[in-house]
């Protein structure tokens, strides 16, 4: 007979998922088991596995779920005419999310390699969405570059804001808006 779903089953869900992540952020995928997880979230491995079926499905719904929420803020500024403004709001927007989910986004970039390729692609493909989107920007502000050195710049950019959460602490003397208006100015400073 199938088990039946609780009440607060998607609220168990979640919770599941932010103690993984924060586990995972902080051990490492291969450094985290099932035993750890399901002690940490105050449950038996076999209730945890009502949750999930695997710990990689774990690892999967914690990177698909952020890259999810980046296409989202990328969804919304998408239309944005001007590309100047399209960007400090992406750049905005980013940046608060990473803010709020620096564990999901240390998992993200940390442990990507551990997903099985057809996954694994699947959050790349997201993950290059997002850079194209930033290299068009790039091309729409500074029509000269040519998309290589668009595409290029755009890398810098990721690679600037997504090892943010190495050092960034948004309790801290800096906000979350100060870090972007410095991001935003030194990328257009560049583009200009």
């Amino acid at each position: 007979m199938a088990r039946t779903q609780a009440a607060d089953y998607d609220e168990r869900r979640m919770a599941v998922l932010d103690k993984a992540a924060e586990l995972y952020a902080h051990s490492g995928f291969h450094g985290c088991s099932i035993a750890d997880l399901a002690a940490a979230c105050g449950m038996s491995k076999s209730l945890l596995y009502h949750y999930f079926a695997s710990k990689e499905d774990i690892l999967f719904e914690i990177m698909d779920g952020h890259i999810g929420a980046l296409a989202e803020v990328a969804d919304a500024y998408r239309g944005e005419a001007d590309p100047v403004a399209r960007f400090g709001k992406l750049t905005h927007g980013f940046l608060e999310l990473y803010a709020d989910a620096s564990a999901r986004h240390r998992v993200l970039v940390n442990d990507l390699d551990k997903l099985p390729e057809e996954r694994r692609r699947h959050i790349v493909d997201t993950e290059r969405m997002l850079v194209d989107l930033v290299a068009h920007t790039f091309g729409e502000i500074a029509p000269t570059l040519s998309e290589k050195d668009a595409r290029v710049r755009a890398m810098l950019y990721f690679g600037m804001i997504n090892w943010s959460h190495t050092w960034f602490r948004p309790t801290g003397r800096f906000t979350v808006d100060a870090l972007a208006e410095t991001v935003i100015d030194q990328m257009l400073g560049g583009l200009r």
